[in-house]
């Protein structure tokens, strides 16, 4: 049996958030999904869970933080290529999102970008050329741990 993750983010307005991440792609899963929840699918793997923050707090006690001022993770997708990623921003800021709240990362053989969604949570977008980030890291370039 394959593993799926779903990733649950607390936000401000599930409506708004629902049509962000179908902008962005997904699909709203309505078996999952009610007035306090959405539940969308990236794809068969990968569900975010978009919870108000008192639906939030069926789950968990804890503070929810402000994802504007403060991370507590970053998500990464990785994408076919360099351009699907540059299009995933684009169309993340025509959503209601920002663009790069993180640093770009070029390094010829890896690129990635990043956009938030209207509640601040990050969102990485990354391709990356294995053979070629096998031959940096081979020569002691860039990306290399050694």
């Amino acid at each position: 049996m394959s593993q799926k993750i779903f990733i649950n983010l607390p936000v401000t307005d599930v409506g708004r958030s629902t049509a962000f991440y179908e902008a962005m792609g997904a699909t709203k899963n309505e078996r999952f999904s009610n007035e306090t929840a959405s539940c969308m699918v990236l794809s068969e793997e990968i569900h975010v869970m978009l919870l108000e923050h008192a639906r939030w707090r069926d789950f968990t006690p804890k503070t929810i933080p402000d994802a504007r001022t403060s991370a507590q993770v970053l998500l990464c997708l990785t994408l076919a290529s360099r351009a699907a990623c540059d299009t995933a921003v684009d169309t993340a800021v025509a959503a209601g999102g920002s663009a790069d709240p993180t640093p770009k990362q070029d390094f010829g053989f890896m690129y990635g970008r990043s956009y938030e969604d209207p509640d601040g949570h990050i969102w990485e977008v990354s391709w990356m050329d294995l053979d070629a980030m096998e031959r940096a890291m081979a020569a002691g370039g860039a990306g290399s741990t050694g």
